[in-house]
């Protein structure tokens, strides 16, 4: 993370959180353009969760960031996207990838996205999670076929799991992820937000969910276990943490009243240890 670039409240979120201990791991490269790659996230989300900002300033305050982009792509003035453009220049990062995580933050501030059916729900994960995976396995220095399949697979994982781990928080600020089809089949009137996840019927539903997202972590784990080429203990760090995330979740049920799961830190350097070791 290049300091001179970096926005200092940015610089926070990223040397706070879980993320900065598992890409602790890397080689100082690849570590620094992660952290690049998750201060440029950490922003364009906030501007998605910013609850005090009107949907058109904050409309704006995307299409800001992806006129930045553009332009470091063309060799302009990048703007905000000046934190990236080491990481950008050293790895050759794919413009679309940036651009596709902008896509997905505006679907939340078009509007609260609020059970939307299968199909649009993976495209929004490809969005705000498989793209970012692909941004990182570049870095990681995977081939590109399997890089895009473990981005994909791992990122769609990811996602689920914390949707699952977030029904309650989501569910505050006017947001249902859990998708269409299960709650249908559930029974559950689709209304109020807090109504559709404080209704116990949820819990079939977000197993649903849960479901696919073992799925994925399977097939993320498949990919793993055939040890491709690049740095890869940190995709094995996060699928190794938060998998037990979501069979904890799933021993507790989604049935009202809920506790949320949070990520020990402690458990995550262990883990760190013992992948190094092990690996």
């Amino acid at each position: 993370m290049n300091p001179k670039a970096t926005p200092a409240h940015l610089q926070a979120q990223v040397s706070r959180s879980s993320f900065y201990a598992g890409m602790r791991v890397l080689p100082r490269a690849q570590r620094e353009a992660m952290y690049a790659v998750y201060a440029f996230c950490r922003a364009v989300d906030d501007i998605a969760d910013d609850e005090i900002g009107d949907r058109p300033a904050r409309a704006a305050a995307l299409e800001t960031w992806r006129a930045d982009i553009e332009s470091l792509y063309a060799g302009g003035d990048p703007g905000q996207a000046a934190l990236v453009a080491e990481a950008v220049r050293r790895f050759a990062l794919d413009k679309a990838d940036f651009l596709a995580v902008i896509d997905g933050m505006a679907m939340d501030v078009a509007e609260d996205v609020r059970w939307p059916t299968m199909a649009t729900l993976d495209l929004y994960c490809d969005r705000v999670a498989s793209a970012v995976g692909r941004l990182s396995v570049k870095i990681f220095g995977m081939e590109e076929e399997t890089g895009i399949a473990l981005a994909h697979h791992l990122g769609l994982a990811l996602q689920f799991t914390n949707i699952l781990r977030d029904v309650d928080e989501d569910a505050a600020i006017g947001r249902v992820y859990l998708p269409l089809e299960p709650l249908q089949a559930a029974g559950i009137p689709l209304g109020d937000p807090l109504a559709v996840v404080g209704d116990a019927r949820v819990d079939a539903a977000a197993r649903v969910l849960a479901a696919r997202a073992h799925e994925h972590f399977r097939a993320a784990e498949a990919i793993l276990a055939k040890r491709p080429r690049g740095h890869l203990l940190a995709p094995r760090l996060m699928a190794a943490v938060y998998a037990p995330i979501l069979v904890r979740m799933e021993a507790m049920g989604w049935a009202p009243p809920r506790e949320r799961i949070k990520v020990n830190k402690a458990a995550l350097l262990f883990t760190v240890l013992r992948l190094s070791l092990f690996r």
